[in-house]
């Protein structure tokens, strides 16, 4: 088996040859290649020392010396090179308390946490290394642990979310030994740090099928430990197509958004979205209800993303999304409610909040009410134009200074008064007309402010 180098790595590897050492790809370019599918992003690992490397080239970076790993400018590329090493004993389970550089490279791949992951190709010829029947476990679609799984997961917790995703993106089953590591050692996953599991997370979901990872978690009792706000949903009946708990709508909803290629934001509201149905459980009439879940469901996965270290940015979104899946149009609804909409959504976030609803419609139906859409998406191109921030006012707070309202929490609340009635009637959106309403509120509503 060969990989097939390219041009310009073969010359950088050749340089390392001169000083006579070798150069390698590992890892993910060559698992891909062998599945055919496309990557470049190549890591590189070698026999020569950090300071031999740095010694062979005019501009290299000492990104991460401590594990032996350098940066190479080499002919307007930059190359991550690592030096082959082993690892000492992982006490918090996330990093090796000692790094030793070694010249052998089987001695490096037997580090490394999956037999698929854990190929190398010669830099010089591109022959293909397979220490570990990788080949054997690509073929019949299986992530296996490298040696004893229990060790893998132990030096690195993370791994055991790693063999979720693998699962995902390539669509394979893990080995059962490797799942039953994962499964005695999930308690683990409490001493990686936030950020690492949202990472890992996150990847998962965007892969092509996300739920095949996330029940590797559900069954190993990680994604519980990750997101105990899901909990109860395995608990919580739900008479929908195809699924008898809350928790398999959500994986029907979660896999749709992938199959139609959504975003990050619409995948986690997906998967969200329904968390705060257990606590809103009511039965009225031998009918089960769950209102107000969408508000309660808010709180929770506010919850859940600040803990999981996510973006101001993020969170607000999919808040957003989750808190408004529930909404519907309705015939009878002004231009003002409309715009109230938009407002309460924002513009930037409605194409993702159908998206979401047509993801949850999918799941409790078996397709999605598009025709349904067609005349409020109507209306809302119509009104999204207009009006809706205190910024869209033909007036501002100097203006209002001026006749007479402090800088204060009256003057913010003549503002939303202002903008209110200007939802409702666009034309009011004029200085002169404002500024008469505002000195009449000033003198009525709020004289004693």
């Amino acid at each position: 088996m060969k990989y097939p180098i390219p041009d310009k790595i073969k010359k950088f590897s050749q340089a390392f040859n001169e000083h006579g050492f070798k150069l390698y790809i590992v890892g993910g370019a060559v698992r891909d290649y062998l599945l055919g599918i496309e990557n470049h992003d190549f890591d590189f690992c070698t026999d020569a020392r950090p300071e031999e490397v740095i010694s062979m080239f005019r501009r290299v970076i000492p990104t991460g010396l401590k594990h032996g790993t350098v940066t190479v400018l080499f002919m307007g590329e930059s190359y991550e090179v690592t030096t082959f090493r082993t690892e000492g004993t992982y006490s918090d389970c996330r990093h090796p308390d000692s790094v030793s550089f070694v010249r052998e490279l089987d001695q490096d791949l037997s580090r490394r946490d999956f037999t698929i992951n854990a190929f190398a190709a010669d830099c010089t010829e591109g022959t293909i290394i397979d220490l570990f029947e990788g080949l054997k476990d690509l073929k019949n679609g299986i992530v296996r642990a490298i040696g004893n799984p229990i060790e893998r997961f132990t030096e690195d917790a993370l791994r055991m979310m790693r063999l979720a995703r693998f699962c995902s993106k390539l669509g394979f089953v893990a080995d059962p030994d490797t799942k039953e590591a994962a499964k005695k050692l999930c308690q683990n996953i409490d001493a990686v740090s936030s950020e690492r599991i949202y990472d890992e997370l996150s990847k998962t979901l965007m892969s092509k099928k996300p739920t095949v990872g996330l029940r590797i978690l559900e069954d190993t009792g990680i994604l519980f430990r990750i997101l105990p706000e899901l909990t109860k949903l395995k608990e919580t009946e739900a008479d929908k197509v195809g699924c008898t708990n809350v928790l398999e709508h959500t994986y029907l909803a979660l896999d749709s958004a992938a199959s139609y290629g959504y975003s990050l934001e619409v995948r986690l509201a997906a998967l969200l979205h329904d968390i705060g149905k257990p606590s809103c459980m009511k039965v009225q009439d031998n009918t089960v209800h769950f209102f107000g879940h969408e508000i309660e469901g808010r709180k929770l996965t506010y919850a859940c993303l600040r803990r999981l270290k996510c973006s101001n940015a993020m969170i607000d979104k999919v808040c957003t999304l989750v808190e408004n899946h529930m909404v519907r149009y309705q015939e009878n609804w002004t231009d003002g409610a409309i715009k109230r909409f938009i407002k309460r959504v924002g513009k930037d976030n409605i194409n993702e909040l159908f998206e979401l609803q047509w993801c949850d419609q999918i799941a409790s139906e078996g397709k999605a009410r598009l025709s349904e859409y067609d005349e409020f998406i109507r209306r809302i191109h119509e009104n999204e134009n207009q009006a809706m921030t205190i910024k869209d006012l033909d007036i501002t707070g100097q203006d209002l200074m001026a006749i007479g309202v402090p800088k204060s929490r009256t003057m913010g609340a003549i503002l939303e008064e202002l903008l209110e009635r200007v939802i409702d009637e666009p034309a009011l959106n004029e200085k002169k007309a404002l500024l008469e309403i505002a000195e009449l509120l000033l003198r009525t509503k709020f004289q004693n402010s």
